[in-house]
């Protein structure tokens, strides 16, 4: 079996959308998913007119390849992953993060980039600053004191685990 390829990058510029139909998927695989999140424009009441994600870039680069690599282990080692996460000053509406699987079969590659953006959320050494339209700003705590997690993946219908409680994050 051939071993899937996998490219992370933590950049200063937006996230080329292009990199979508550009990501050549093997013949073998059936599937590509795709995950992206956005800037958005509202945090916990207060209105948000933009981020900015600060890192230290080799080692968030080496978080982003090692999640990736238990997701191969997970849900394929033929599958192939793309990660790219914007650093520095992000407005609302862009994109801040990109995470792309192929794969086989749909299943493998949903999971994997359910897996690698929740891994990310609480264990990549990113810290990200909210501007608000008052003029204030803010450091959002980091997620691994409030884990955001979905204890299992598929199964608990939007319960998240912070401090070891499950429990949603408000009505649905």
């Amino acid at each position: 079996m051939k071993s899937g390829r996998i490219s992370v990058q933590v950049t200063t510029e937006p996230i080329p959308l292009d990199v979508i139909s550009e990501w050549p998927a093997p013949n073998a695989h059936g599937a590509m998913n795709v995950f992206m999140g956005l800037v958005r424009d509202l945090n916990l009441g207060k209105e948000v007119i933009a981020i900015e994600y600060d890192c230290f870039v080799p080692l968030c680069e080496k978080t982003f390849q090692i999640i990736a690599q238990e997701a191969q282990e997970k849900w394929g080692l033929d599958s192939d992953i793309l990660i790219i996460h914007r650093h520095g000053h992000i407005k609302v509406g862009e994109p801040s993060v990109l995470v792309l699987a192929t794969s086989k079969h749909r299943d493998e590659s949903y999971r994997i980039t359910r897996y690698v953006i929740e891994e990310i959320k609480v264990r990549a050494p990113i810290w990200k600053k909210e501007f608000y339209k008052d003029g204030e700003t803010n450091w959002v705590r980091g997620h691994a004191l409030c884990q955001h997690r979905k204890v299992d993946h598929h199964e608990t219908r939007g319960s998240h685990t912070c401090g070891g409680q499950v429990h949603t994050h408000g009505p649905r």
